[in-house]
C-alpha cells in the first residue's frame, strides 16, 4: 500500500507501541493526564514523532494560557490541537504549532468556522465529521491552511475520497491505517 497522508489519532494509550513502530510521523494526543503526559510526549519524540495534545481530551490540563505554556515549555509538545480560538490565539504566543478542530454540523456551524479560523489564523484545520467530499471542497477553497479530515472515517476508500476531496491529510484512530 502507498504511504498516506495520515495523522493518527490516539484515543488509548494501549495504542502507543504499535504507533511507535509506525510509519506515521504526526500524532494528535487524546488520550493520558497530566500526571503521564510527559512520559507520553517523552515516548513518542524518541519515535521520532511530531506530537500535538488535543487539551479538551487529555484529562487535568486546564483551558487557559497557562496550561497551554506548560505543555509548550514544560512538557514540549509540539504543537496543539483545541476547538477554542483563545486556546490557539495563546498557543502562537509561546511558537507552539496549532491544529483548529471545526465541526460543520450545517451551513451555519460551517461559516462560522470559517470566520474563528480566519480570525484565529491556525497552522492547520481539522474539520469534523470527514466522510463530507462536497464540505471538504468548500472548506478547502475558504481557507489558506493545510486541511486535516477526521471523524467517523473507517475504510480506504474513504481515505481516498477525502484526500480527492481536498484534503491534505485524514487523521484516523484506526491503527490499521497507521
Amino acid at each position: 500500500m502507498k504511504q498516506l497522508p495520515i495523522i493518527a489519532s490516539v484515543v488509548r494509550e494501549d495504542q502507543l507501541p504499535k504507533l511507535e513502530k509506525s510509519n506515521v510521523k504526526t500524532v494528535i494526543l487524546m488520550t493520558g493526564n497530566i500526571l503521564n503526559i510527559k512520559g507520553i510526549i517523552e515516548q513518542l519524540h524518541r519515535a521520532e514523532k511530531t506530537v500535538y495534545v488535543h487539551i479538551e481530551m487529555v484529562e487535568g490540563i486546564g483551558r487557559d494560557a497557562a496550561a497551554i505554556e506548560y505543555l509548550g515549555r514544560v512538557l514540549h509538545a509540539d504543537g496543539i490541537v483545541s476547538t477554542k480560538s483563545n486556546m490557539i490565539h495563546a498557543a502562537h504566543q509561546i511558537k507552539l504549532q496549532t491544529i483548529q478542530r471545526v465541526f460543520a454540523i450545517d451551513t451555519g456551524a460551517f461559516e462560522t468556522a470559517v470566520k474563528m479560523i480566519n480570525s484565529s489564523k491556525p497552522g492547520k484545520v481539522e474539520l469534523m465529521p470527514g466522510l463530507m467530499p462536497r464540505v471538504i471542497r468548500d472548506m478547502k477553497q475558504k481557507i489558506r491552511q493545510p486541511l486535516i479530515v477526521g471523524g467517523l472515517i473507517k475504510s480506504l476508500d474513504e481515505i481516498e475520497t477525502a484526500l480527492q476531496s481536498g484534503a491534505d491529510y485524514v487523521s484516523i484512530g484506526d491503527e490499521c491505517f497507521w
